[in-house]
Formats: C-alpha cells, sequence, structure tokens
C-alpha cells in the first residue's frame, strides 16, 4: 500500500455544495468588510489635509518596528503587554498561514497545478508553524479574558467622571468589547477542533507536527469518538471555524478591531512624543477647534486608532487625583462625535452649517475636561499607537480661549503676561532684582559679549521662594567660571504655558519681544533652568541648536573637573524627573550623573524617567482654582511617594515649578519632618563651592 500523500486536504468531507456556501459567505464578508472600510475612509475625508501627514518608508518602518515588536505594550502593565504580544504574533501567523493556504488552494491549484507548494516537508513545517501560532493566540486570549473578566483593573470602568454630550453607551462598550474576545476565541478554539476532528477521521502519521491538533485527536479516541463520527463531525467544526473567521472579518471596520489597519497610518505619523512643535491654530475664526472639519485627516485616522485600553487613564495624574478628565473618555466623546457627523453627513442633501453645530470645545468636550489637563504628555507617551491628545487639548482650549470662556485666575496671568511680561504682575524692571547680594555682577549680555545667555524665567526671577536657587545657580556658575550674562529686563516669559493654555497670540507677542531681545544681544548658546522654557526654545523658538538646560552644563562641569566636589554630600536622595525635561525632551541621566557625583546616593521613585508623575503644574494649571472634590492634588501623590522610599528624606528637583508645588504639597501633606525638597543647583552649590561663596545662609540637609 502507497504512503499517503503529505499534503493538506483541502475541504476535507465537504460535499460540494456546502464549499459553494463557504466561496459565497465568504464574497459576503469581504463585501461588508469593504463597505465599512470605504464608509471609515470616507469619514476621514471630512478632515481638513495637512502638509506633515505624508507617509515616508522612514515613518512606515518605525511604526512597523513598534507594532511587530510592542515596544510600548509593555509599559506600565506586563500581564496585558505579553497578552497582547501574544495575540498579535498569533492573529499575525494566522493570517499568514490564511494567505498562504488562499494562494494554495484557489490560485496555483487552479492556474499552475505544476507549482503546488503545500505538501512535502514545507507542509510539515507550516502546520507546525500554523499550531504554535494558534497556541499563542489562545493563550493571549485566556489572558485578556482572565484579566477583563476575572481581575477588572480600574481602567474598564468606561462610565465618565463628568456627563458630557455624545458620549457612547458604556454597556455597548462593554458588550463589544466582550463579542470581540468571544469571536476571537471562537476562531481559534473552532478551528482546533476542526483539525483535531480531521486528524481523528484521517490518523495519518504525519500530522503529529500538527501538536495542538494532534493531541486532541488522541484526546477524542481516549473518549471513544470512531473515525466515522470524527469525520461526520469534522464538517460540522470546520464551518462553525469558517463562519466565525468570516465573521471576524466582516466585523472588523465596524468595531475597535479596526485599529489593527488604523494604528498602522497613526504610527507611522506619531513623531517622537515631545520633539515637535504644538500645530499652529487653524485659520477659521477664532482659531483653535470648533468643529469637525478643524481636526486634520490624521488625526481622524487617530481617534478611530484608539482601542480604549485605558493606559492613557491610568496614567494620567488629574485623572488620578479625581479631576473630572480622562485621556481616554476625550478620544471616546470625538470620536462618537465624529460617527454621528460622519452619518449626518451622508443623510444631508447640502453640508451642515458648522455655525449651526455644536461646538466641539465647552459643548461636545466640557470645559472642564480640558482645562483639567496639564499637558504632562503621560498619555501620549505611554500610548501604543500613537494617539496624541495633547495637541487636541490645546487647540480646543483655544477655542475657549476665543470664547472667553477661562478661569479667572488664569485670565489674570494671562492678562499680566500682556501687560508686564510676566505672570506675577511686576514691573520688567524687578526681573533682575533676584541678583542682588551676589558677590559679582551678572553680565548684561545686551552691553557685552557672553559664550552663554540664562535665560532665567520668570518662578526663577520673581517668586521669593525661588531666587535664593537662581542665587545659587549664579554662583555656582561664576565659580565654574562660566561666561554668562543675562537680559535683565529685556527678558519676558518665554510662553510656553501661555500657548497650551491655548492663548496663541500672547505667546506669539512673547516670542517676538524674546526674540528682538535675542537680536540685541551677543552671545553663542542659551542656557535656561526653567524646563518649561527650554521646551520653547528648543521646539518652538526653533533655537534647537543652541539652548540647552543647566543640568546639561552641570553634568558637563564636573565631568571636566571645572566644578569639583570639595565634599561629598553622603545624602540619600530620590530625583523627580520634571515632564518637559524628560518626556518632552529626553533628559535623564544628565541629573543623575551629578547627583552621584557629588556623593548622593540616589533612589529611585518608582515612578521615574518616563514614567515620572507631573506636578500638576504645567499647561497653566499652575495659575488655575482646583476644583472641589478631587482627591488628592497630584504634586502631594508625588511627595508622598517620594517620603515613602526607606531612607530617603530629600527630593530634588531642577524645575523652579516643581520646586513651589512640591514644597507646597509638602506642608499640606504634613510631611515636613520626613521630607525636604531641594534644587540641583543648591545641592551643587553646597558640594562645590566653598563657604565663603555662598551668602544664603544655607545649611546641610537634614539627615
Amino acid at each position: 500500500m502507497p504512503e499517503p500523500a503529505v499534503e493538506r486536504p483541502m475541504f476535507y468531507a465537504l460535499p460540494v455544495w456546502q464549499v459553494v456556501v463557504f466561496y459565497l459567505l465568504s464574497a459576503a464578508a469581504l463585501a461588508v468588510f469593504f463597505y465599512g472600510a470605504y464608509r471609515r475612509l470616507r469619514r476621514y475625508r471630512l478632515g481638513r489635509p495637512h502638509a506633515e501627514e505624508k507617509l515616508t518608508l522612514k515613518s512606515l518602518s518605525r511604526a512597523a518596528a513598534g507594532i511587530v515588536f510592542n515596544r510600548a505594550i509593555f509599559r506600565g502593565d506586563g500581564f496585558a503587554g505579553l497578552a497582547h504580544l501574544l495575540v498579535f504574533w498569533g492573529f499575525g501567523g494566522l493570517f499568514i498561514a490564511t494567505l498562504i493556504v488562499l494562494v494554495e488552494n484557489d490560485l496555483v491549484r487552479i492556474l499552475i497545478p505544476a507549482w503546488s507548494f503545500l505538501k512535502g516537508d514545507f507542509y510539515l513545517g507550516f502546520s507546525w508553524a500554523a499550531d504554535l501560532f494558534g497556541l499563542l493566540l489562545l493563550a493571549g486570549l485566556v489572558m485578556l479574558a482572565l484579566r477583563r473578566w476575572l481581575f477588572r483593573p480600574p481602567q474598564f470602568d468606561y462610565a465618565p467622571r463628568e456627563e458630557a454630550a455624545n458620549f457612547p453607551s458604556p454597556l455597548s462598550m462593554v458588550r463589544e468589547d466582550r463579542l470581540l474576545l468571544l469571536l476571537l476565541l471562537a476562531v481559534v478554539i473552532g478551528g482546533f477542533a476542526a483539525e483535531a476532528f480531521r486528524i481523528r477521521a484521517t490518523q495519518l502519521a504525519f500530522e503529529r507536527v500538527s501538536f495542538v491538533g494532534w493531541g486532541l485527536s488522541q484526546w477524542l479516541a481516549g473518549l471513544g469518538v470512531s473515525r466515522q463520527m470524527a469525520e461526520g463531525t469534522a464538517r460540522y467544526t470546520w464551518f462553525f471555524h469558517a463562519l466565525t473567521a468570516l465573521a471576524l472579518v466582516a466585523c472588523i471596520p465596524y468595531t475597535k478591531a479596526w485599529h489593527m489597519l488604523a494604528g498602522w497610518y497613526s504610527a507611522a505619523l506619531k513623531p517622537p512624543v515631545g520633539r515637535a512643535a504644538l500645530p499652529a491654530p487653524t485659520q477659521r475664526e477664532g482659531g483653535g477647534y470648533a468643529a469637525l472639519e478643524d481636526l486634520t485627516r490624521r488625526e481622524l485616522v487617530m481617534v478611530d486608532a484608539c482601542t480604549r485600553c485605558g493606559r492613557c487613564h491610568v496614567a494620567c495624574p488629574v485623572a488620578n487625583a479625581g479631576f473630572p478628565l480622562s485621556p481616554r473618555d476625550l478620544i471616546l466623546v470625538l470620536r462618537s462625535h465624529i460617527e454621528t457627523a460622519a452619518f449626518a453627513h451622508r443623510r444631508a442633501a447640502a453640508p451642515a452649517d458648522p455655525a449651526n453645530s455644536p461646538s466641539l470645545a465647552g459643548e461636545l468636550v466640557p470645559g472642564a475636561w480640558l482645562w483639567s489637563c496639564t499637558t504632562c504628555l503621560s498619555c501620549d507617551d505611554v500610548c501604543p499607537l500613537g494617539v496624541r491628545r495633547v495637541p487636541l487639548v490645546v487647540q480646543m482650549r483655544r477655542h475657549l480661549v476665543f470664547r472667553g470662556e477661562v478661569d479667572t485666575r488664569l485670565q489674570a496671568a494671562l492678562t499680566n503676561l500682556g501687560r508686564y511680561g510676566n505672570s506675577f504682575g511686576t514691573s520688567p524692571r524687578a526681573r533682575a532684582r533676584w541678583t542682588q547680594g551676589l558677590d559679582s555682577k551678572i553680565k548684561d549680555a545686551r552691553k557685552e559679549p557672553v559664550e552663554y545667555l540664562w535665560f532665567v524665567g520668570d518662578y526663577a526671577s520673581f517668586d521669593p521662594r525661588l531666587q535664593p536657587v537662581t542665587r545659587a545657580a549664579a554662583r555656582v556658575f561664576q565659580h565654574a567660571g562660566l561666561d554668562f550674562g543675562i537680559l535683565y529686563e529685556g527678558e519676558q516669559n518665554s510662553g510656553n504655558d501661555a500657548r497650551r493654555a491655548g492663548e496663541e497670540g500672547l505667546f506669539e507677542m512673547l516670542v517676538e519681544k524674546n526674540r528682538q531681545a535675542f537680536a540685541r544681544a551677543c552671545f553663542e548658546r542659551m542656557l535656561t533652568t526653567d524646563p518649561h522654557s527650554y521646551q520653547a526654545l528648543k521646539r518652538e523658538y526653533g533655537e534647537n541648536g543652541k539652548i540647552v538646560h543647566y543640568t546639561e552644563v552641570l553634568d558637563r562641569l564636573t565631568q571636566d573637573g571645572k566644578l569639583a566636589v570639595q565634599g561629598g554630600l553622603n545624602l540619600n536622595a530620590t530625583y523627580h524627573d520634571p515632564c518637559y525635561l524628560g518626556r518632552y525632551n529626553g533628559i535623564y541621566d544628565a541629573p543623575r550623573r551629578v547627583l552621584r557625583k557629588l556623593g548622593v546616593n540616589l533612589v529611585e521613585m518608582p515612578r521615574n524617567r518616563a514614567e515620572s508623575y507631573c506636578c500638576g503644574a504645567g499647561g497653566g494649571r499652575i495659575w488655575m482654582e482646583d476644583r472641589p472634590g478631587i482627591k488628592e492634588r497630584p504634586a502631594e501623590s508625588r511627595v508622598r511617594e517620594a517620603a515613602g522610599l526607606p531612607g530617603v528624606n530629600t527630593l530634588v528637583v531642577s524645575c523652579p515649578k516643581d520646586l513651589v508645588m512640591f514644597q507646597d504639597a509638602v506642608k499640606t501633606a504634613r510631611l515636613e519632618d520626613k521630607l525636604v525638597v531641594r534644587d540641583l543647583a543648591e545641592l551643587v552649590e553646597q558640594a562645590c563651592c566653598p563657604s565663603k561663596e555662598r551668602s544664603d545662609g544655607k545649611t546641610a540637609p537634614r539627615q
């Protein structure tokens, strides 16, 4: 008796009429899929084209690498990351296997039978790999099911913090999640069942390579399932598998499974987090985003790419503090409105008048949501699919500013910025008053050339709590022989927070005044002690090659020996990464190297580097009132985290706003006896400068 051919039996035990029905259903499923995809693509056409939204080979390869290797999916939740990795590789492998079968059965065997390849050793390797990918997919789906139905993390609570128009039904979203997960489980389980009954019926020895199907077939034999019974059942299990697979294909454009396609585009067009300047306002009257048509096409795709996984919700400091904003809810409201508007657009004989449509900002998305954001970038940084929420928030804030819907304290700060060039409402002539008491006068960069122009910033210049720190930084620079100067009253606020608060016109005015001051000065490079100013000068003023942060300068000076440590501090401390220095600009190592050089025993907080927890001051929040009813301000959560580290009693910062926020939080949380907040410049001065150079009466930190 000849050995059976090592190949895959196509449509095993299926009568012709069932094969015909399968192809008819396949055509129907594909028609439903392409119709849904067409509707999605047509919806994106409602957005405005943007010059920067061009796919390149580099952006596509970067997106492919990010998605294939799931670099971001493990951040913050290793269990969910592993589950999604297994699902991605398992589903991807089975999709490729399905394409191979399609090419073999529907093209090669019909058109060029001699080229048939799904046999022999190739078939054995194919069968083993298909079972492996199916097992990976099944394991990932089981993990996701356990996480969703047993562990139930808080981000799966879809109820909004505050009611918003067009917010989708939480129950409908839960049902969609369950349906998609059950459908995927049915596909993979049905596939293994069909394989097991086929192998039990044929009993071909070479099918041992299909280790899952073979093992299940032996289990069926142990249950007393005969070969005849298996052959009769095989057709039904195969058809069940085929129906569930076709149903999955058909539902992709109508569910969050669409992220499998939209995510590629969104990730490919996502700039490195924080490295790009904020987009300018639209040309519509008033600027900002007031209507669906203001969004770009990439942003419409990006909103569709969101899987509502909740990673942004968990990472958001204001969401954790109990503010009404959830970054996920923001995207859900926008997506629901886009779907509603697209449906109305298809039904309408003429385009809707934007003047009669509800405004995105303040009506569809509540103003309380938008003003809660600190623009810390945690949500954008943690998103695996490149969804960018902060630019959307800023664009909608711009429209609120145009309509005059602004917090009273914020409005006062913005007025001061326009009138005095600083948020304190103080005469510009007082900007350099902090220099009084220094042994050496600081150069005026407008009158004599310097190597470094020090852009000091508002808080470091005017806040009495910060002026001693600013003087400490100046003494350190002078002790190291750094050639630097300042603009004195010629400096204006950088406008970073004004722009993120939505006041684009004010930002442009401040930029123009500062550029005029820069033009009158003679310098080679700029430095700043303020990460917010650093971001604006580097990314939005276009001074990318000239601006450095003082932590980078201190790092170089200590490495070069120009700042010699006179005695180790012997201090147990932790360091807080400022949002605008870390996530926005990737500066993590320089301040840590300085601290270790000073003899500091550095103990990291659980949330450090890219996962650093915002102090709550960014995006203009430092000028706004906190809403009643919040659980705990972000700054208080952060100082509790620092105080909870064993043996640590010093929290080191490198941002003026951090120092102010954390010192207030230490008092509010009643941690004065456990934690002291110090700026890096103070510690450098203490360790490197002789006591006679220090005139602020600094003492060693409490041990």
